[in-house]
């Protein structure tokens, strides 16, 4: 944040040390952010990305300017909704996983005091439930790495968390309007939104035959894409402080593979492409009100 202060004429009585001055009329100082700025920039949406070239697509679908507070870039702006401005900052993480997630989410929570919280980028789909190209919309997550290691096998122990209410009737509102699945023109080819429930874990899963395929299938047959980070993103929101300031979260994850032994890079552009995409799409329905 930038202050501007003019000052015209100056008295000084007594010996003083003065920093930041400005002498003349119109003269004028510029003071950047300090650590006292965090928290007075609330923002209606909070958005994290893992990957270079997802928030890439979400800098050039929502038109987010990069902005230095303190040693930390965001990306922040404005969308439009209906004649309000919906307020937007962006974090990248560090590095792909649950662990990166938390600090991430814990600095925007810092800085901007979001509303609610987007987890927006790629994940990797359980075929044949969503083509690759498609986008999932999540308010539900199970967190599959929880496990006991016995002489027998391994033996999993799913947790389940859930976005808000409020959240959940926002993205119902959208496929009402939208139908379900949602269609939408991409730039190269049309694609479908869908709603999911999101399995996460520390795992890169390149096996169609994976035990944790088969676990997650069993745990809930809804489960149809898979990603690194969601489950701290909702063990993060779970755990905040103040409750009352935070609406919810939701998981926009375009699908750029099967998780299985054909996963490549290939529609990973593609993929996150469409999820920001959505993302411009789902803002309007969003609850920014608590």
């Amino acid at each position: 944040m930038t202050y501007q202060f003019r000052n015209s004429g100056i008295i000084n009585q007594g010996t003083m040390n003065i920093s930041g001055t400005a002498i003349g009329d119109g003269a004028m100082v510029v003071q950047h952010g300090s650590p006292q700025d965090r928290g007075n920039r609330r923002v209606e949406l909070g958005v994290i990305t893992v990957k270079s070239l997802e928030a890439r697509a979400v800098v050039d679908i929502l038109r987010l300017r990069r902005e230095r507070i303190e040693t930390t870039d965001f990306y922040c702006g404005t969308v439009a909704d209906q004649g309000e401005q919906v307020r937007v900052a962006m974090i990248q993480n560090m590095e792909q996983g649950q662990r990166s997630t938390i600090p991430a989410f814990e600095w925007l929570k810092e800085v901007f005091r979001p509303a609610v919280v987007a987890l927006v980028g790629i994940g990797g789909g359980f075929h044949p439930d969503i083509p690759m190209g498609d986008v999932a919309i999540a308010t539900r997550a199970v967190y599959y790495d929880l496990r006991k290691e016995t002489k027998h096998g391994i033996q999993r122990r799913g947790q389940e968390r859930e976005t808000s209410a409020a959240v959940i009737r926002a993205v119902n509102s959208f496929f009402v309007e939208h139908g379900e699945p949602a269609r939408f023109r991409g730039d190269h080819a049309e694609f479908q939104a869908s709603p999911c429930i999101i399995g996460t874990g520390d795992a890169v899963i390149k096996d169609a035959e994976s035990e944790i395929r088969k676990y997650l299938k069993q745990y809930n047959d809804k489960i149809s894409v898979v990603d690194m980070e969601a489950g701290g993103l909702t063990q993060a929101f779970h755990e905040r402080r103040n409750p009352a300031e935070m609406v919810g979260w939701v998981v926009v994850r375009g699908v750029s593979d099967h998780a299985d032994e054909n996963k490549n890079d290939a529609l990973q552009v593609t993929a996150a492409r469409h999820a920001a995409q959505v993302l411009r799409a789902l803002i309007p329905y969003l609850p920014y009100r608590t």
